[in-house]
């Protein structure tokens, strides 16, 4: 395996750990406001990180390569309100997107097919989960002054099945 490659997928692997560990930080901050859909919403975001880390580790290391895990920061647990914990997670969202994209670029410089066909799921999915963070921030945005309306969402947020389950 390249060696540029291998340390592209090995930041990505620590990127998508990180993005999990903020999601914790951020699933912890609406436990700790007894907003317990919201925190709901945040593990699921939480384990979809974990998986999408996992799925590059394993292809790193089907591909015969090393796979280097880097310390990760502690997250945040305090936040202004539910508008700041998902405007966050829009531009954590929008970071992965554009880390991606650079590593999808790297392949496609080097003709690596192999990664690039292995890439194509996380581009999909990048597209799914900014719109799906986009469309909370969104609602969260217009039902900030109004607390019935965040119990509502609180509410809505936490009858979201696991992905795959729904």
């Amino acid at each position: 395996m390249d060696e540029k490659i291998q340390a592209a997928i090995n930041a990505q692997i620590n990127q998508e750990f990180t993005a999990a560990y903020n999601y914790l930080g951020m699933c912890a901050y609406f436990e700790m406001d007894n907003l317990t859909g919201f925190a709901h919403w945040c593990r699921l975001q939480h384990e979809e990180e974990l998986a999408h880390a996992n799925r590059l580790f394993k292809y790193l290391l089907d591909r015969g390569g090393k796979v280097e895990l880097e310390a990760i920061a502690s997250p945040s647990t305090v936040y202004d309100d539910a508008v700041a914990v998902f405007r966050t997670a829009l531009e954590q969202e929008e970071a992965n997107t554009r880390s991606i994209d650079a590593l999808y670029q790297l392949a496609a410089s080097i003709n690596d097919h192999a990664t690039i066909s292995h890439l194509q799921w996380f581009l999909d999915e990048q597209v799914e989960e900014e719109a799906l963070v986009g469309e909370v921030l969104s609602l969260v945005e217009r039902a900030q002054s109004d607390f019935s309306a965040i119990l509502y969402l609180n509410d809505k947020l936490g009858a979201r099945a696991p992905e795959g389950e729904g």
